[in-house]
């Protein structure tokens, strides 16, 4: 199965770092964007330093500023997909109909990924997005959704790395992507192809653990890579390697609204395999 929604949130955050950019250097998911003072310009880093305030409704009401200026405005279409994206995973599993709840926000989170995507063919993050919100579409789906979507995802997300390679998010859902093609067992995919008419695309672990790698190497500070990375290494028994990655997210900064949950995980995790 394809459970990529708790990971997708980190994917379409802006870092601190980012925002530090001087004017005329882009904005963070369109680096050759210029700063040109326009009102559309100064919509997009308004939202940009609001999202990374942890404030995506706000973000919201200056993304939507820019449609009205421009309706196929392809950054502006990406980061309200990476909005809902967020709206989706803040609904708490307390919630009643919650996966109700996330699938409303997640699907609306698809449509403007689409949407940016053919806004722009050649912008690697409107692929991203919609492969993000795939993502956590099927996190929140049956098995058989879960089937259909897999090589979709896998579509969109190897586009995103054919027009962008340096994409360190795109090779974290790549990463995630394979550990859970290949964690699906040979029975599983016998079931599925008797009672659901196709079986899910295969995973490879070794190109887990590659991607999860080059996506820590892209993004040395982002929490739930290597967090993911250890959970590909415990998956084929690599313990000393996920113990030094478990460890080494101790001393990392929180910079997304998740990471403090992510680095409890890390230590549950680490105290699960100390002994391994």
């Amino acid at each position: 199965m394809i459970i990529l929604g708790a990971v997708t949130a980190v994917f379409l955050a802006t870092t601190a770092a980012a925002q530090s950019m001087a004017p005329k250097m882009g904005r963070v998911g369109c680096p050759h964007c210029i700063n040109d003072g326009s009102a559309i310009s100064r919509s997009l880093q308004k939202a940009d330093e609001l999202y990374a305030a942890l404030k995506p409704k706000e973000a919201l009401v200056e993304l939507l500023k820019v449609l009205d200026r421009d309706a196929h405005h392809a950054e502006a279409l990406c980061k309200i997909a990476r909005v809902y994206i967020e709206f989706g995973d803040m609904i708490p599993e307390a919630t009643p109909d919650w996966e109700a709840q996330r699938l409303k926000q997640y699907q609306t989170a698809e449509r403007y990924g689409r949407k940016a995507v053919k806004a722009d063919l050649n912008l690697a993050w409107g692929y991203f997005y919609v492969a993000a919100s795939l993502g956590s579409i099927a996190a929140v789906s049956p098995v058989a959704k879960q089937i259909d979507l897999a090589g979709e995802i896998r579509g969109f997300v190897e586009k995103a790395l054919e027009l962008d390679p340096q994409n360190g998010f795109a090779y974290h859902l790549y990463g995630v992507w394979h550990r859970k093609m290949a964690e699906i067992g040979k029975m599983q995919r016998v079931l599925a192809s008797v009672f659901i008419g196709r079986s899910p695309p295969h995973g490879s672990l070794e190109k887990s653990i590659e991607y999860l790698k080059k996506a820590v190497s892209l993004n040395p500070t982002v929490i739930v890579s290597r967090l993911e990375l250890a959970r590909s290494y415990i998956t084929v028994e690599n313990w000393p390697s996920a113990r030094k990655l478990l460890v080494s997210i101790r001393d990392l900064p929180l910079q997304f609204s998740d990471d403090p949950g992510y680095k409890q995980k890390a230590e549950q995790l680490l105290e699960e395999i100390k002994e391994r």
